[in-house]
């Protein structure tokens, strides 16, 4: 499992980036996957605690079912100035004790919290006439993609 703090220790400056992104609104973009394979897209919040990144949802949300049933999703962080976050990766669930250990509180009862497996961060912005793409994955150096 790829934690946030791997993704903070192997690329520090963009971890911090997305990270700022992701902190500077409370509701984010979550993608997950229908039954049949089609896109769902939902409100999300996420929250970094200890080595994690994690985000919940209500008890019994269809996009907490899409994810018991397929953990892969993305979140897009809020579009703000100063480039555009996404991350993916696998959802796992976090449950009983736990559960009330990763939020630092006791949760609702029947909400669902899930840690993020990292696969992926990238953050798109505009530098001068280019779209800069930087992309991160476990194990590998940060890609640094120029378009005009």
């Amino acid at each position: 499992m790829t934690t946030w703090e791997r993704f903070e220790s192997e690329a520090a400056d963009l971890a911090s980036a997305v990270k700022a992104r992701f902190e500077a609104a409370e509701t984010h973009v979550l993608a997950t996957l229908r039954r049949d394979g089609s896109p769902r897209v939902s409100g999300s919040e996420v929250g970094f605690r200890g080595p994690d990144l994690l985000f919940g949802s209500m008890a019994n949300a269809v996009k907490a079912l899409d994810l018991r049933r397929d953990g892969r999703c993305a979140i897009h962080a809020h579009p703000y100035r100063g480039g555009d976050a996404k991350v993916a990766g696998v959802a796992v669930e976090v449950t009983g004790p736990e559960q009330d250990r990763a939020t630092g509180s006791e949760s609702p009862a029947g909400s669902h919290v899930f840690r993020l497996d990292v696969h992926e961060a990238v953050i798109t912005a505009v530098e001068g006439d280019e779209l800069v793409v930087r992309l991160w994955r476990p194990g590998h150096p940060v890609e640094t993609f120029r378009r005009k």
